[in-house]
């Protein structure tokens, strides 16, 4: 069965940075396209950040263009999101999430894509 596993979530100061870690079990993370999301209170979970299985196309959301790093490392069965310079609209529950795919590039932002997600870790940006 496959298990998503995030960590590293935490509070963080506005303009802080931290670094979320998602670890897959069950398969190999190379069958997967690996994305982000995150979800606060009463809203929709909302895309984030997407990699292709072999992390050469990566797409994020307007709002963390710029700010936000997913990576991924095959070897180890994990994906990453570095998170700079926070903002306080970044706070969230964020949701590590795998797609299955035959295509080493193809990449979604489409919430219905993704066939594992993670229990979530949350983020509060605050001073």
């Amino acid at each position: 069965q496959v298990q998503l596993v995030e960590s590293g979530g935490g509070l963080v100061n506005p303009g802080g940075s931290l670094n979320l870690s998602c670890i897959i079990s069950g398969d190999n993370i190379d069958n997967y396209v690996m994305g982000w999301f995150r979800q606060v209170p009463g809203k929709e979970r909302m895309f984030v950040a997407a990699i292709s299985r072999n992390g050469r196309h990566t797409d994020y959301t307007d709002s963390v263009q710029a700010r936000f790093s997913i990576s991924r490392d095959n070897v180890k069965n994990a994906v990453y999101l570095q998170m700079h310079r926070a903002k306080p609209e970044d706070t969230a529950v964020y949701y590590c999430a795998a797609a299955a795919t035959a295509s080493s590039i193809q990449i979604s932002r489409v919430r219905s894509r993704y066939d594992y997600w993670g229990q979530g870790t949350q983020v509060t940006v605050s001073s």
